[in-house]
């Protein structure tokens, strides 16, 4: 069989797959989202993967594929999402380049975390590989007491102090407050999920806890 066929027949298989059924969020532990939703973001994928047959029976060049994969990806406004959500689209993004040989990891650390804050250092707790740990940051939850570890997987001097970031503990889903110093390149997130970045040219540390408190209060709403 010829790589460009293999290529075909998995983005056939992509397009077959319920990919938003209930069990494929049990799967990740989470309760399905709005079945409105679901069946969007299906037959968002379903197109994408579509445009990518078409572009492969076309011999598109790999610039060529990872354009329309950004496409795609532009065309979903991540704050509709929740954390969760995010993650699970990126999955599947994350899929699709997979499946064409397109590099697309830089692409969606952006929509997931920021662009700003992928800038600054790139975030890898997404797209988990082989990693060196220079130093671990450690702070207990506010609630359960456990560590919520950040792994620095490379330092730069020079890169300043960006942003208060709120973090979720995945133990008991209580929102904490991190800040993870300067001149840090590379890291990668322990028992926790990103939940938003707040800028320090913009938030005291008094003015990021009032947020955190909003969050608190909002999200158990």
């Amino acid at each position: 069989m010829s790589d460009t066929q293999t290529i075909l027949d998995k983005l056939n298989a992509f397009i077959e797959r319920d990919k938003f059924s209930t069990s494929a969020w049990e799967e990740r532990g989470l309760n399905p989202s709005e079945i409105e939703m679901c069946s969007t973001l299906q037959n968002l994928f379903n197109d994408c993967a579509e445009n990518l047959i078409e572009a492969t029976n076309s011999d598109f060049k790999p610039k060529q594929l990872k354009s329309i994969l950004k496409r795609w990806l532009d065309s979903v406004n991540s704050s509709d999402y929740d954390t969760e959500e995010r993650e699970f689209i990126c999955d599947y993004f994350d899929q699709l380049s997979k499946i064409v040989s397109v590099d697309f990891k830089d692409n969606l650390n952006s929509w997931l975390y920021g662009k700003v804050l992928n800038t600054l250092f790139k975030v890898t707790s997404f797209f988990k590989g082989q990693e060196k740990i220079v130093e671990t940051l450690s702070q207990d939850c506010n609630r359960c007491g456990s560590k919520l570890e950040t792994f620095i997987l490379r330092k730069e001097q020079g890169i300043p102090d960006y942003s208060w970031t709120i973090i979720q503990c995945n133990n008991c889903n209580e929102f904490n407050l991190l800040s993870t110093g300067p001149n840090i390149k590379e890291l990668r997130f322990g028992n926790y999920k990103l939940e938003e970045q707040l800028p320090k040219t913009e938030y005291t540390e008094e003015q990021a806890n009032t947020r955190l408190e909003q969050i608190k209060y909002f999200r158990k709403k």
